[in-house]
């Protein structure tokens, strides 16, 4: 059974500000390593957390008032290390896929002395592999990440022009050609809710996308990111890209 998908990839800010790591976390906190996931030539990325040792804060309340202190669009815990077994927190819920957690935790586990071949969130096994170039792509099914709404826009420039979200209510991927037979797209993702703007790097949304027109896809989305999508013949769609790390808190 395919589990619904809570809005996850949705970075507490605008694009053009992408949050960075709050300034302190409560005495007693775990170790949280900040990373930017789906990083491009001019930076970007979407900021991620990562509780290496999530055995240190077992209980799923604590997880979620944590995630909900640390303000980026996701966190996530490591239950097991070997096994890839993972929980991934929004601010305010829990949720059983995500695309940008999942890639910047498979980049630090295999920094962190762990190359897992396989992420196990609670909507089932993700592959993973890294290339020789640092890229990080898992596999999953867009069925995982129900509830976005991809809507083509006549030119990249008309996806650069807009304001803000447009009006309507639920997850929209605005996007358009950059280069059509490249396979190119530039986007833009507006969760519209009301603790959120835009997103800096969705995954999810382009896990998507890659799966209506099932044909490779190099986006550009937010300021500066850069996500990779290649769609599998079984039905899934890889999804890859670079991560950069920002430290500890």
């Amino acid at each position: 059974m395919n589990p619904p998908v809570s809005n996850d990839d949705a970075a507490t800010g605008s694009a053009d500000e992408a949050p960075g790591p709050p300034a302190a976390l409560l005495p007693g906190s775990p170790a949280v390593r900040v990373l930017r996931v789906f990083t491009g030539s001019g930076g970007g990325g979407n900021p991620l957390g990562v509780v290496l040792d999530g055995a240190v804060l077992p209980d799923r309340r604590a997880r979620r008032a944590l995630a909900a202190r640390l303000g980026f669009s996701e966190t996530v815990f490591v239950d097991d290390p070997d096994t890839g077994a993972v929980d991934i927190y929004t601010p305010s819920v829990r949720l059983p896929f995500a695309g940008h957690p999942l890639v910047g935790t498979a980049w630090l586990l295999r920094r962190s002395g762990h190359p897992v071949e396989a992420l196990r969130p609670e909507a089932g096994t993700v592959p993973v592999r890294e290339d020789a170039d640092g890229t990080v792509w898992i596999r999953a099914r867009p069925e995982w990440a129900a509830g976005r709404r991809t809507e083509r826009y006549p030119s990249a420039e008309a996806v650069e022009a807009l304001p803000g979200p447009p009006e309507g209510r639920g997850w929209l991927y605005a996007w358009a050609w950059i280069d059509e037979e490249g396979g190119r797209v530039r986007a833009r993702g507006f969760p519209r809710r009301g603790d959120v703007t835009e997103d800096e790097a969705t995954g999810a949304a382009a896990l998507v996308l890659a799966g209506e027109l099932n044909r490779p896809l190099d986006i550009r989305q937010g300021k500066a990111s850069l996500i990779r999508t290649r769609p599998a013949p079984d039905g899934t769609v890889d999804i890859g890209g670079g991560v950069a790390d920002e430290g500890v808190l």
